[in-house]
């Protein structure tokens, strides 16, 4: 018997890819560990959106080593993509590929492990035109789905290397999600999270859109009890996608809308293609259409010239807004974007106490915006069951507890949300009356 364990870091786009090597080993005849245990074969599928990332996927490789030097190591993604040459002298690490040949990885594995050969398999990203389909039946120990179905991105705001990691804009062809999707439903997966590196453009190279996507999805794909999205920009958020998501409850109550700064002068300087007039605007307008909708974003503080007042102004305007929960970075210099080039560099202390304040802010808003949904119904879709309590998310993508027995596990149930403790809401699975 011939092991493996996969290590995945980073995205959503990142986990469905592990998710595609882990059946392509699977189909060959290998057997999957846990990354802890000794393995024959490691593969790490790296991060790079960050410094941070990049260090934990370092770390993942000389875990690996550690564990069993003699093993065979794979190393794939953003990470070795930007730094190929960094990862190929660590000694140890047999076959590095960065993001594209993706679907061929397996095989790659498979014969390079057995022909005990070392390679490398990275290729300029820049000219691939065309998007890598990675097929999947099914998730290992998941209820719910990521289905990728859109892959890099053309915005190239200053401080984002994923550009550099990922490529131009690519989207799967439309009958092709729709056929991964039939065979996720078919294998009990009744939730599918469609994930992409910047998913609101997804169709643009193909003549379509998303709105059209969620339409056929919605359409055709039968047993699909609820459609997620990963993320999505402000800007491509169009009142024909929003009358869709008011018309069908299918589509998650819940809308991750990556704002980066609150301040204009930081927003201008990071490239990003909004005012935040313009976003707080369009917010008002979501709100007014799906007041039940779960808003959630991503925020970078410290980026180079963000003053005490561009500051306190996103802080003002988060207030205003009021985002569900927020996910705070503080900014990350990554070598070969714009940003990690402009004068008056935030020190990190400043970016840490920054980080500290939005992260207590994010806490106090999440809890406050969890009690409000006490003695309201949500729809719930049961993941696990443990100590006498089922755990599952509602569609607003906030997790809920139950007290039942597992029969419950990867149903959906309306919900009554009736208390709040220790961070997690509280509820009441309905009775169906006859």
């Amino acid at each position: 018997m011939t092991t493996f364990a996969m290590s995945t870091l980073g995205c959503k786009v990142n986990t469905y890819e592990s998710q595609a090597y882990v059946q392509g080993l699977l189909e060959l005849g290998y057997t999957e560990v846990d990354f802890k245990e000794k393995a024959d074969i490691y593969i790490i599928n790296t991060c790079a959106v960050t410094n941070t990332a990049g260090s934990k996927s370092r770390q993942k490789i000389h875990q690996a080593i550690r564990t069993n030097p003699e093993a065979f190591i794979a190393v794939v993604g953003c990470y070795v993509q930007t730094s190929s040459k960094e990862i190929a002298e660590i000694e140890g690490v047999d076959l590095i590929l960065g993001s594209d040949g993706k679907a061929g990885l397996a095989l790659e594995v498979d014969q390079a492990y057995k022909q005990k050969k070392r390679l490398n398999l990275v290729h300029e990203i820049d000219n691939v035109k065309v998007f890598e389909a990675l097929p999947i039946h099914r998730f290992t120990d998941h209820t719910r789905a990521f289905l990728k179905i859109q892959d890099g991105c053309n915005q190239f705001c200053s401080y984002c290397i994923i550009p550099y990691a990922r490529g131009r804009e690519r989207s799967l062809p439309m009958d092709d999600v729709i056929k991964t999707a039939k065979e996720l439903v078919a294998n009990q997966h009744y939730e599918i999270v469609l994930s992409g590196i910047h998913t609101g453009r997804y169709g643009h190279d193909l003549g379509t859109d998303l709105t059209a996507l969620l339409r056929r999805l919605l359409n055709e794909v039968e047993g699909l009890q609820r459609i997620r999205l990963s993320s999505i920009e402000i800007n491509e958020l169009s009142d024909e996608f929003l009358t869709l998501m008011q018309q069908d409850e299918r589509i998650a109550r819940h809308l991750h809308i990556p704002i980066q700064s609150a301040s204009n002068h930081v927003l201008k300087a990071m490239n990003r293609p909004y005012t935040i007039e313009a976003f707080i605007e369009r917010i008002d307008e979501i709100r007014a259409l799906l007041p039940d909708c779960s808003i959630s974003t991503d925020i970078i503080v410290g980026f180079p010239d963000e003053s005490e007042e561009d500051f306190n102004e996103t802080l003002s305007n988060l207030d205003r807004i009021q985002f569900s929960f927020m996910h705070v970075f503080p900014f990350s210099k990554r070598d070969g974007t714009r940003a990690a080039g402009m004068s008056n560099q935030i020190s990190g202390l400043v970016k840490k106490e920054r980080a500290k304040l939005l992260n207590v802010k994010s806490g106090n808003d999440y809890a406050l915006y969890q009690q409000g949904w006490i003695g309201r119904r949500v729809s719930v879709l049961f993941e696990k069951q443990e100590n006498q309590l089922a755990i599952g998310h509602a569609s607003q993508y906030f997790p809920v507890t139950v007290m039942c027995d597992a029969s419950v596990v990867n149903q959906f149930h309306t919900v009554v949300i009736t208390g709040y403790e220790n961070g997690m809401l509280q509820g009441k699975i309905e009775e169906v009356k006859g």
